[in-house]
């Protein structure tokens, strides 16, 4: 793995990823201060423990990251016009997928996230064995 493409992973989770998670963690718990979220977090401190974990969940599911990195490596590319540098190097050409480098046991979320990425190795895990199943064998590169 590179070290800028590792730096640039380790920002985009602490400051996509995380911050989203923990602003919506501090929102459940009934620990937001500001005025604005005052009615919202009432009603949300209304919810049951399931229903805050579901919540939870679909957080996890729908932050942006896949496709603001998808969007990044199709500019790259393309030779389009945006261009993201770590250290003077273009992140998107040391990777073959940038959007992948989150996903799996030894991605960006399981490495570099203070949540639990229990569901993503879970589906990482999948991806792996359906992998396997379709082309046999064990590919040690997988996942």
């Amino acid at each position: 793995m590179s070290e800028p493409l590792d730096k640039f992973g380790a920002f985009i989770v602490e400051n996509l990823h995380d911050k989203m998670l923990y602003e919506l963690e501090m929102l459940l718990r009934g620990g937001c201060k500001a005025p604005e979220l005052q009615e919202l977090q009432s009603r949300v401190c209304t919810f049951t423990d399931a229903q805050k974990h579901l919540i939870q969940e679909l957080a996890e599911r729908i932050i942006g990251m896949h496709d603001l990195l998808f969007a990044i490596q199709e500019q790259a590319d393309a030779a389009g016009g945006v261009r993201l540098l770590v250290e003077g190097q273009e992140i998107a050409k040391l990777s073959d997928g940038l959007q992948g480098e989150i996903f799996g046991e030894d991605g960006w979320i399981v490495r570099f996230s203070k949540y639990p990425a229990r569901t993503e190795v879970e589906r990482s895990r999948w991806a792996k064995d359906q992998i396997q199943k379709m082309f046999g064998g064990k590919d040690e590169d997988v996942g």
